[in-house]
């Protein structure tokens, strides 16, 4: 049976002229995205009930437990001969309950004996919903990454190359190699994709029944694939290529076989958050600006002032030069002209692009923030994750001003042979299903842009978190040192373990100097290495220790108590500023109290916070008036209002990006480039 039957796809569903099979993507009129919406956000989930919803996902349940007993008594061989028995039958008949719940059966029992875990009933309700193709919210703790092996499995014996894709590399091969006993057990291969692999290693990896692989890494070879195939990619002509010189056919080059059935872990981050730009595809071509072209750039920015020579959208993160700010620009280029200076810059058009580059660079790309410096080179900070990025670099010259600014050598410019964005590149899958811990408050745009429907999973046992009333302090430096009582307090005096969310390297910097100075022992993570993040994430939970995280940093590692610390109250979570989306403080807050351990947390938050000033500054300026309240109901009218500023924003970015892309891949189609 075909990937195209067994999925009951439409004879239009499949793209044309494509070397793999893959989803049409094609653009929804307007009308039927807000049909969309309005279905994903409203009707179904205040239909779901009448449906009900938990009462056959009970059903399901209970017919997996139905065959367990029978399933106890075999051995492992007889085992396999039952899941072989299965194979036909899913390709026979498809996925529905009956012969699903006896393969889900059989792979719980199958874990129970090579990996010596079996699935919860909450996991076995999850992997039905990822199999049917739903976004599934799982609290965090809850076992997004073991429940994701029953639909794997499934789809890998009914004939389905599998994705599991993930947020980073390190969790891309933890899960490969902690998971693969499992799908061994049943005679699938399963391989991780990482950075730095050949295309020969890549072809290999995805040739086996189940990839797991980074959302980047993915979308890069799916670019490579289309870059190198150009617009004459479809199966005739790749067919004719290869009768004509078998050596020197494209399809060769090729390292995917297909988008057929893709599982994403912490979908919200990659559908949401990572999904307000377009991965780019680029080579480096040399030339750009120069040195001192930069430099004379930035020195006329450092002279320039707000109102008068340009306007700072702090809401929007842009700037644009005012027609006093051109005219002064265009007086400098005379005075240059007149002292019989060189002039570094081609026209006055780039003269102005240069200056406003290079206020861009001052005032919206923050060292420590919006980037680190590394050996010498410029590494862009994910401000979703936390997590640097070394293979990535911005457009139009703002890479080489931020180099510029730094003193640092500059890279060469950058030409753009392909790009995607991520909402085009999933949508392509023949079967999408996601995993996330929070994603129940976008879900109107997930399910208009994806088409995936979100479901909540029940916890696996009732949660004891408590979190305390949240406090607003004046100033930064006032927050540090409330912070650093808190700890001191819950840390060093209760002896429990204490996690401090941080927006930016910057503040964990300023924090981590603050408790150095009260002399409590602490350690700071910024979320540079995955591997040594995860290791410290998973100590989060010892007796006394406090752990300084940026961000989300080590999303996707369990932070397990230790001895004696459920006794004491469990995790303390502290956030120490909110983030643009609520999705992301739900995330954090969610590290404490799982599995039904006890914890709590509490947010400590400054006035001046980045997100209140660009997003709620009028009601600071209220706030900030003698005798205005902060306290607990004013912090939550001042978080709603910034974030539903900040989300509506992002959510239009993320919509604009798509827009772009798409008249670019046009574009690019046009050329014969690829995307």
């Amino acid at each position: 049976m075909s990937s195209a039957t067994l999925l009951r796809l439409a004879p239009g569903d499949l793209a044309v002229g494509r070397p793999y099979v893959e989803r049409d993507e094609s653009e929804p009129p307007w009308l039927d995205r807000a049909a969309l919406s309005v279905w994903h956000g409203v009707l179904w989930p205040a239909l779901r009930p009448l449906r009900g919803e938990a009462r056959r996902r009970r059903a399901f349940v209970a017919r997996v437990g139905s065959h367990r007993a029978a399933l106890a008594e075999l051995d492992d061989e007889g085992l396999r001969r039952r899941a072989q028995e299965m194979r036909r039958r899913l390709r026979a008949g498809g996925f529905a309950l009956e012969p699903v719940a006896q393969t889900f059966a059989i792979v719980s029992e199958a874990a129970s004996r090579v990996l010596g875990k079996r699935h919860y009933p909450t996991q076995l309700m999850a992997g039905w919903r990822l199999l049917q193709g739903t976004l599934v919210e799982m609290a965090t703790g809850e076992g997004k990454t073991f429940a994701a092996t029953l639909p794997a499995v499934t789809a890998a014996l009914a004939g389905l190359p599998v994705h599991v894709i993930t947020v980073n590399d390190y969790l891309a091969a933890r899960d490969a190699e902690i998971m693969g006993p499992l799908y061994r057990f049943f005679g699938l291969q399963v391989a991780a994709i990482v950075h730095g692999m050949t295309r020969d290693e890549r072809r290999a990896a995805y040739a086996n029944e189940v990839t797991y692989a980074s959302n980047k890494e993915l979308a890069f070879d799916y670019l490579r694939d289309r870059s190198a195939l150009g617009d004459r990619a479809g199966p005739l002509h790749l067919a004719a290529e290869s009768l004509l010189d078998r050596k020197a056919s494209r399809a060769d080059g090729c390292v995917l076989r297909g988008l057929v059935f893709g599982i994403v872990d912490e979908a919200d981050s990659v559908f949401i958050d990572e999904a307000r730009t377009p991965l780019i595809l680029s080579a480096t071509v040399g030339g750009g600006p120069g040195r001192e072209a930069s430099e004379q750039a930035l020195a006329w920015a450092a002279q320039m002032v707000e109102g008068t020579d340009y306007e700072f959208e702090r809401a929007a993160r842009r700037i644009f030069l005012t027609e006093l700010g051109r005219d002064r620009v265009a007086a400098w280029r005379d005075e240059l002209a007149g002292a019989r200076q060189p002039d570094p810059f081609e026209s006055e058009r780039a003269c102005e692009q240069a200056v406003s580059r290079a206020l861009s660079a001052t005032l919206l790309y923050l060292r420590d923030q919006h980037y680190i410096v590394v050996d010498g080179k410029v590494h862009i900070v994910d401000e979703a994750t936390g997590r640097a990025m070394p293979d990535r670099a911005w457009e139009h010259g703002l890479h080489q001003m931020i180099e510029a600014k730094e003193g640092l050598e500059l890279t060469g410019q950058r030409e753009t042979l392909a790009r995607i964005t991520y909402q085009r590149l999933f949508r392509r899958y023949l079967r999408l299903a996601g995993m996330s811990g929070t994603a129940i408050e976008v879900a109107a745009e997930i399910g208009s842009t994806y088409g995936l429907p979100v479901v909540r999973v029940p916890l696996h046992k009732p949660a004891q978190r408590r979190l305390w009333p949240a406090r607003c302090l004046p100033d930064r430096a006032a927050k540090w040192q409330a912070v650093a009582q808190s700890v001191q307090e819950v840390a060093v005096v209760q002896r429990r373990p204490v996690l401090i969310g941080t927006r930016t390297v910057r503040d964990s910097q300023e924090l981590s100097a603050v408790l150095d100075a009260q002399g409590i022992e602490h350690v700071v993570l910024n979320a540079k290495h995955d591997s040594v993040e995860a290791q410290i994430i998973s100590r989060a939970g010892e007796a006394g220790r406090v752990t300084v995280a940026t961000n989300m940093a080590g999303r996707g590692t369990d932070i397990m108590l230790g001895h004696g610390v459920a006794a004491r109250g469990g995790l303390h979570v502290i956030l120490t500023e909110f983030h643009e989306s609520r999705r992301i403080d739900r995330q954090l807050f969610g590290r404490s109290a799982r599995q039904g351990d006890p914890g709590s947390g509490q947010a400590l938050v400054a006035l001046d916070d980045e997100l209140f000033m660009s997003h709620a500054s009028a009601l600071v300026a209220f706030l900030r008036r003698p005798g205005a309240m902060a306290g607990p109901r004013a912090v939550a009218a001042l978080k709603w209002l910034a974030q539903w500023n900040a989300e509506r924003h992002n959510r239009d970015v993320r919509d604009g990006s798509l827009r772009q892309d798409r008249r670019y891949a046009q574009m690019l189609a046009f050329s014969g480039r690829g995307e």
